[in-house]
């Protein structure tokens, strides 16, 4: 009899397939099982934010990733009388490597992330859907049944579903989904499209709401998003009405042809009742799903799965206490909680059949949009939010401030800025991070072995440079997705210490280095 997985991952989707990366870095026991028999073709998501693309680094696949795509850095909002150009991510993404949005197709995304599978000998299981699990002390028993009719009981400690909006793992688990659904049909097209710019975004804008052109590239160069009118009748989505509704948002000189995928759909806006139950956990679409706003969902998922990930491998190698799988739903719910209501209000902006907002669409923001260009601080503040560079867990119960907390720079549970010496091209992977800033007269070189007794795969010592943020001296033990866990101003580690005989009680393993070495 085979020995139990440490995790079923059921859904290879995008979420899916990042945390089966993730797990696969660290060694852990898994599999992963869909039910459909290929992975996605068309397009669905087509936005990369640069948190996620950050995230994804540690794994090799970030740079493949951008070849592929477009990165998109301006918006051009086609209005009544005129055409306003608004920069994308020019403010406020100083500290990241990837300061722009990524346009890339779904089926480009899973493509990058199962090559990166297969070359480390990860096979997903596909035409294989779960039909039942069940608990058994520690343990889950999960039938499994392939495309051929065949079933298989596997045992696993731990189960995660990242099988989308109707979850099978959240409905055997018991897991409310609450939410509501929004009135309108919404139509998606991947075409060629005569007579747009290359390289923008453009947005059509009037009374009657809105129509985007993504710059795509693959398997079409446009994806067209925009909403079915109240006088269409219901009915197959083609290139005449398309174009019908192009036309009545102010697109006249565009020529819509050759579409390589259409439809149409509804949008919902759900949330999980719980992201953990015991052994169970949810990710992704299975957690949360909102309006395509602001090109967050699927990069919302991959973080969900990176912040999952490396908690369950380091306690299932007994690297770290059960109670750390806690902290995934404090820290992860109040994201999708944010997610939700940002592109709840941003489709109300857009969409929304309220008079006021009809009347705000087509008078008031023709003048408002060239004042926007000028407004640097919310502009600074709106990129952050959408690029997700601002996502925090200081409320976390892994996010913990020595003693004597520094009076500036980030703060325990902050994402760890890109700084020269940094450590964001490797967050993703095994093993947690030292991180000592100050004179070099401060840095307490021989005391770290004895401090983290191997517990940390990483040591780097950074020295300040003009730009940094962070204080005079400062030290912070950097966790494996590239949060800050513990940060504490001075040279002492008792705190240190502290924080990790709680949450890495035992050495890890794998690789181990030790830069020390002096700027």
């Amino acid at each position: 009899m085979a020995p139990p997985l440490d995790v079923l991952i059921v859904g290879a989707g995008p979420t899916g397939l990042a945390l089966a990366a993730q797990l696969r870095s660290y060694g852990t026991r898994f599999r992963v099982v869909d039910r459909s028999l290929d992975r996605v073709r068309e397009s669905r998501a087509l936005g990369i934010q640069p948190r996620t693309l950050e995230t994804l680094a540690g794994f090799g696949v970030s740079e493949e990733l951008v070849a592929r795509g477009n990165p998109a850095v301006g918006l051009r909002l086609h209005l009544a009388r005129r055409t306003v150009s608004v920069p994308l991510f020019d403010l406020g993404v100083t500290d990241t490597p990837y300061p722009f949005l990524l346009f890339l197709s779904q089926a480009e995304t899973e493509g990058v992330l199962g090559e990166h599978l297969a070359d480390r000998g990860v096979s997903v299981e596909r035409g294989t859907e779960l039909v039942r699990l069940q608990r058994h002390g520690s343990y889950v028993d999960c039938l499994l049944r392939s495309k051929d009719g065949t079933e298989e009981s596997v045992t696993a400690r731990h189960v995660v579903g990242c099988d989308g909006a109707h979850s099978t793992v959240r409905a055997q688990a018991g897991i409310g989904f609450e939410g509501y659904a929004y009135p309108q049909t919404y139509l998606l097209a991947d075409l060629e499209v005569d007579g747009l710019e290359p390289g923008a975004v453009h947005s059509y804008m009037t009374g009657d709401g809105m129509a985007f052109f993504f710059p795509l590239g693959s398997p079409a160069p446009w994806r067209m998003l925009a909403m079915r009118p109240s006088d269409a009748a219901e009915g197959e989505v083609t290139v005449p009405l398309l174009q019908r509704i192009a036309d009545r948002q102010g697109a006249e000189g565009l020529v819509l042809r050759d579409p390589v995928w259409m439809t149409e759909f509804r949008l919902h806006n759900r949330g999980a009742a719980r992201y953990r139950y015991g052994p169970f956990f949810l990710a992704g679409d299975a957690a949360h799903i909102h309006s395509p706003a602001g090109a967050q969902g699927m990069n919302t998922g991959i973080q969900d799965a990176l912040n999952l990930g490396w908690k369950l491998a380091m306690v299932c190698r007994g690297a770290a206490p059960a109670e750390l799988l806690d902290t995934y739903e404090a820290e992860r719910a109040p994201v999708g909680h944010a997610v939700r209501r940002f592109t709840d209000r941003a489709f109300a902006v857009g969409a929304g059949a309220h008079p006021v907002l009809r009347f705000a669409r087509a008078r008031l923001v023709p003048h408002l949009v060239p004042l926007v260009r000028h407004a640097t601080v919310p502009r600074r503040r709106i990129f952050r939010t959408v690029a997700e560079l601002g996502i925090h867990y200081r409320r976390s119960p892994a996010s913990t401030a020595g003693t004597r907390p520094p009076r500036r720079g980030p703060r325990a549970g902050d994402r760890l800025p890109d700084l020269p010496r940094g450590l964001q091209s490797r967050t993703a992977a095994p093993g947690w991070h030292l991180l000592l800033a100050g004179p070099p007269h401060l840095w307490p070189d021989e005391r770290l072995a004895p401090v983290l007794a191997g517990r940390a795969d990483l040591v780097t010592v950074h020295r300040l440079g003009d730009r940094s943020p962070w204080p005079a001296v400062a030290q912070g033990l950097v966790r494996p997705d590239g949060h800050l866990g513990y940060v504490a101003r001075g040279a002492r580690l008792d705190g240190l210490r502290a924080y990790a005989d709680r949450w890495l009680p035992t050495e890890s393993a794998g690789p181990r280095e030790v830069n020390a070495a002096r700027p």
